[in-house]
């Protein structure tokens, strides 16, 4: 097996990897966002630790700000985000997560002097249409929910950034380990003013939301490590099939065909953006001599 296929693969595993995640965010309905990510933190704080001793690399590397800024908005992204697996079918939540490819792109303009051409924002009204056609047609997405989706989608992308700014100074692990680190107190602050006593099975499902989170960024990283990023960033895409599946087998959530055609418009939008990219750096790269 060659190293694209193993990271194909890898991509794949970590992609139903997050897909059961969200699972079970959506199996403990009663237990607050900040909760759950608390515990999510304490599990990911414990391993970052121990790899970062390991390898013998200092934990709060050297741009702290910035490192901080990347823990904030990644903590507000996701308290957001398990907000709306708690409201909203897990396939719709799913959908509006694809868009933040698009909000790390605009941000990129003025936060890393990225240039944007027309064509991609054309894509960008494609998946925005998408985004429309789910709010109209399925009943259980409110315009709040959908403003949500927005808000949270604009902090993934902030936090994006964040990462590709520290990329060139601070190792992966270290990066990696701030968002925990941040969400840790503040969700500690939350847990102690309105703590919420699981029952029974949900202490075994906010366990494996960290442990399910966890193991899929490990085979994400192994799967960058080894494969080209245009070709196993489209495997991520096959996140929302998991999610329509699991939201239908275990939710019993269904759809009708304009709520699947926007979540197809979201999908091609976002696609496209990446294939241009991918095309113009082909372009813009000098020719073997």
């Amino acid at each position: 097996m060659t190293d694209t296929t193993r990271g194909v693969w890898y991509m794949a595993i970590a992609t139903f990897l997050f897909a059961l995640m969200t699972v079970f965010v959506k199996l403990v309905p009663d237990i607050p966002a900040l909760e759950i990510i608390f515990f999510r933190a304490v599990i990911s704080v414990a391993i970052c630790w121990w790899s970062l001793k390991r390898a013998r690399v200092p934990i709060f590397g050297s741009n702290k700000v910035m490192l901080m800024c990347r823990g904030i908005a990644g903590v507000i992204a996701l308290t957001l985000n398990f907000y709306l697996i708690h409201e909203i079918p897990l396939a719709t939540a799913s959908t509006l997560t694809y868009l933040a490819p698009i909000s790390t792109t605009l941000i990129a303009i003025w936060f890393v002097q990225e240039k944007v051409s027309p064509f991609q924002f054309l894509f960008f009204a494609v998946s925005f249409a998408g985004i429309l056609v789910i709010q109209g047609f399925d009943t259980r997405v409110s315009l709040f929910h959908l403003g949500v989706g927005i808000v949270t989608s604009i902090f993934m992308g902030l936090a994006y950034n964040c990462v590709r700014k520290l990329s060139t100074t601070e190792h992966p692990l270290v990066i990696i380990f701030y968002f925990p680190f941040v969400c840790m107190p503040v969700a500690g602050i939350w847990c102690l003013l309105f703590w919420v006593q699981p029952q029974g099975w949900e202490w075994l499902h906010l366990l494996m939301v960290g442990i399910s989170s966890q193991l899929a960024q490990y085979y994400m990283t192994r799967s960058y490590q080894l494969a080209e990023i245009s070709t196993v960033s489209i495997v991520n895409y096959t996140g929302i099939i998991y999610a329509i599946v699991l939201g239908f087998i275990l939710f019993g959530e269904g759809f009708n065909l304009l709520t699947y055609a926007g979540m197809a418009l979201v999908l091609l939008g976002v696609i496209l953006n990446v294939a241009w990219k991918q095309r113009q750096k082909k372009i813009s790269e000098p020719a073997p001599a």
